[in-house]
């Protein structure tokens, strides 16, 4: 399948499938195979991306959390 292909199939999806399909991409790109972490940090990373992935209203810009810090 030619790239153009994927990438005009991919651009039609909703944005949240869209958002699933780079996440996949981006951490098939930093995978190293010799890389072993805990079963703890495994889950503990898989629970971090899946808050942020149901509950985006969570994340805030960090200038604008700074800003907001500073102010109290």
């Amino acid at each position: 399948m030619k790239i153009e292909v994927i990438t005009e199939q991919a651009l039609k999806l909703e944005p949240r499938l869209r958002a699933y399909v780079a996440e996949i991409l981006l951490e098939s790109l930093d995978y190293e195979e010799n890389f072993i972490i805990s079963e703890a940090w495994r889950q503990d990373i898989q629970k971090r991306c899946h808050n942020i992935d149901t509950n985006p209203s969570i994340l805030i810009e960090g200038k604008y959390f700074m800003t907001q810090l500073n102010q109290h």
